[in-house]
C-alpha cells in the first residue's frame, strides 16, 4: 500500500535542503566548504536553520529505509539490488564524475582561485546516495531475513514496547548510544563523517523496521504526535537558551528523534492522500535534488555581486535555483530516455 505522506515528507525534506544550502551562502563559514559566500551575512537565520538541521538528513535516511521496506515486499533480493543499483548507484556515479565537479569549477570562478579550476571528481552533495547504497549492500541479507521472518525477536520486542503509550521511544536508544559513544561536537555534521555514516545506518534500519511493523507504527505516531511535538519544542528551547545551540549530543539525539516522530505523526494524519501535486513532485524531486547545487553555484555568480539586500539575494537564489532545476527536469531529463536513468528515473 502506497504511503502518500512519505512521498510528501521526502519532497518537503529535499525542499528544505535547497533552502538550507542557499542560507549557507550567507554564513561566515561558507568559503570553508567552497560555497560562494555573500559579503553581507545573515547569521541570524542560523537560529531557525538549527531547528531543522538536526533532523532534515536523518529523516531522509529513515525514509530511504522505508523505501527499501516497501520495495522488498514485491521484489526478491536480486531484483531489489538491481533496482537500487539503477536508482541510487548509477546517479551517484554520474554525479561524482559529472555533476559535482561543476560545483568546484564554478567556485573557482567565484573566488578566482586557479587551484580549484581543474577537474575534481567528488561526491559533493550526493554523498547521501553513496551512504544509502552502502547500507543496502551491507544489510541486504539481514533485511531479507527480517522481511521473511516477521516474528523475529527484534519485531516482537518492538511490538510489545509499542503497546505502552510512549514505548515507541525505545527506538531512541540506538540514537542515544551513538551520541554517547562518539561524543561529536557537531551533531549535524553528517556529510562524509563517521558519525554521519553510523547515524545514517541507524536511521536506515529504523525506517525499514517502521515499515515492517505496518499500522502498529502509524497508529502510534498519530497517537502521540502532540506530545512528541511538545517534547521537541522544549528540547529545542533548552538547546537554544541554555546551550546556545551547542548542546551535548545525547540531548540533541532525543530532540532529533522527537521531531521525526512528530513529523511522521502529523504527516500520517494530514498528508496520506493522493493528489496530482504529489504524483508530479515525487518524480521530480530526485532529479531536482541532484541538479540544485550546480544551479545554485551558477546563480550565485550573478546574484551575489548585485547591489541588493542580503535577504532579497537569498530569495532570488532559492527561486532561481529551484526554477532552473525544475526547468531542466521538465523539458530535458524527463523527456529523454538516455538521461532519465542518470537521474534515478525509471524508463517505462
Amino acid at each position: 500500500m502506497r504511503r502518500y505522506d512519505i512521498d510528501w515528507l521526502r519532497v518537503l525534506a529535499l525542499g528544505l535542503l535547497i533552502i538550507y544550502h542557499a542560507v549557507a551562502a550567507f554564513q561566515p563559514w561558507a568559503y570553508t566548504i567552497l560555497f560562494p559566500q555573500n559579503k553581507e551575512l545573515l547569521e541570524w537565520l542560523w537560529v531557525p536553520m538549527s531547528l531543522i538541521n538536526i533532523w532534515r538528513i536523518p529523516i531522509l535516511f529513515i525514509i530511504s529505509g522505508m523505501g527499501v521496506g516497501f520495495a522488498i515486499k514485491r521484489r526478491n533480493w536480486k531484483e531489489l539490488l538491481k533496482d537500487r543499483t539503477k536508482r541510487i548507484f548509477v546517479p551517484y556515479i554520474f554525479g561524482f564524475f559529472i555533476i559535482c565537479p561543476i560545483n568546484i569549477y564554478i567556485a573557482s570562478i567565484f573566488y578566482n582561485d586557479a587551484k580549484l579550476s581543474f577537474y575534481i571528481p567528488n561526491p559533493g552533495h550526493l554523498w547521501f546516495l553513496g551512504n544509502i547504497f552502502t547500507y543496502v549492500l551491507l544489510f541486504l541479507p539481514l533485511l531479507v531475513f527480517w522481511n521473511n521472518n516477521s516474528e523475529n525477536i527484534v519485531f516482537r520486542i518492538l511490538k510489545k514496547a509499542f503497546q505502552n503509550k510512549f514505548g515507541i521511544y525505545v527506538i531512541a536508544l540506538p540514537f542515544l548510544f551513538e551520541a554517547l559513544l562518539f561524543q561529536t561536537d557537531n551533531y549535524s555534521g553528517y556529510a562524509q563523517t563517521f558519525h554521519g555514516f553510523i547515524l545514517g545506518l541507524i536511521c536506515f534500519l529504523i525506517g525499514f523496521i517502521f515499515i515492517s511493523l505496518g499500522n502498529i507504527f502509524w497508529k502510534k505516531v498519530e497517537e502521540i504526535k502532540k506530545v512528541t511535538l511538545i517534547i521537541s519544542i522544549i528540547l529545542y528551547l533548552v538547546r537554544l537558551l541554555i546551550f546556545e545551540l551547542e548542546a551535548p549530543a545525547y540531548i540533541i539525539s532525543i530532540e532529533s528523534i522527537s521531531w521525526m516522530l512528530s513529523i511522521f505523526g502529523y504527516g500520517s494524519k494530514f498528508l496520506n492522500k493522493p493528489s496530482k501535486k504529489i504524483s508530479y513532485l515525487s518524480h521530480a524531486v530526485y532529479p531536482i535534488y541532484i541538479l540544485h547545487m550546480p544551479f545554485q553555484y551558477l546563480a550565485s555568480l550573478y546574484i551575489l555581486p548585485l547591489n541588493l539586500s542580503a535577504i532579497i539575494k537569498l530569495l532570488l537564489l532559492v527561486i532561481v535555483t529551484f526554477l532552473l532545476s525544475l526547468f531542466l527536469y521538465e523539458f530535458v531529463i524527463k523527456r529523454f530516455k538516455l538521461l532519465r536513468p542518470l537521474f534515478g528515473l525509471v524508463n517505462k
